[in-house]
């Protein structure tokens, strides 16, 4: 029975139900919740620095996909070789995005999860005017930024465009992310306070000093985003 149930999720066909139903399920909370922005005219003022890389806490991903509001802009996003990001990748690629396989860990398991490859890919893409998102935290250690970010904008030259969506009603699991799933019929929030760039020849205590600014902007815009829509994110459960 377990084998059967191993090969069935690690199954393609599995997969791709499981994408398809999330990426139609997320259509539906995008078209069902009322949207504010924070600043108002946030696409105005990111437009013109575009390409970027768009920054944003794991867990808090699964609205990212409407960030993208123009056919015009193009993105890829970087999901990690984990058979769980199977399943993000079959719905974002269902949603517009393209997809970058491989993990953001710069730390010893970098080379095994394909994270050079990734990176080389990511600043391919910026380079060819796609925008790039990627979840900021260091894997397994919720809310704590990882340089990776901030290597890439260095090596790419192209700014950092931290932000957070959120949701007036969700559901928040009790994992290391605090994954919120997102429900339909409520009010949503999209929030991008600043955005900055990296010098090219940031040194060492540069580069430390612009990964806690990039915490530090993550974290009040996810706050200001649960608050405008009425919701401290301090607040679990369902509703």
């Amino acid at each position: 029975m377990k084998r059967l149930l191993r090969n069935t999720l690690r199954s393609s066909w599995f997969q791709r139900a499981v994408g398809f139903l999330a990426a139609e399920f997320l259509r539906l909370v995008w078209l069902t919740n009322r949207f504010s922005y924070d600043p108002p005219n946030v696409y105005e003022v990111v437009e013109p620095d575009m390409p970027a890389i768009f920054a944003f806490w794991h867990g808090q991903h699964l609205m990212t996909p409407f960030i993208k509001n123009k056919a015009s802009y193009r993105a890829k996003v970087l999901i990690s070789l984990h058979r769980d990001g199977e399943y993000n990748a079959i719905a974002a690629e269902r949603l517009g995005i393209e997809t970058i396989r491989g993990s953001g860990d710069h730390g010893s398991a970098f080379h095994r999860k394909g994270g050079v490859g990734a990176f080389k890919e990511m600043v391919r893409a910026l380079a060819d005017n796609y925008n790039v998102a990627v979840t900021a935290d260091v894997p397994k250690r919720s809310r704590v930024a990882g340089l990776g970010i901030i290597m890439l904008a260095r090596e790419s030259g192209r700014p950092i465009m931290p932000f957070a969506m959120a949701t007036s009603r969700f559901i928040r699991l009790n994992n290391w992310d605090r994954t919120t799933i997102n429900l339909p019929f409520g009010r949503g929030a999209l929030v991008g306070i600043e955005h900055f760039s990296v010098p090219p020849d940031a040194d060492a205590a540069t580069m430390e000093h612009l990964r806690q600014k990039l915490e530090t902007i993550l974290n009040e815009a996810t706050r200001r985003a649960y608050a405008q829509v009425g919701r401290p994110e301090e607040a679990g459960g369902h509703g």
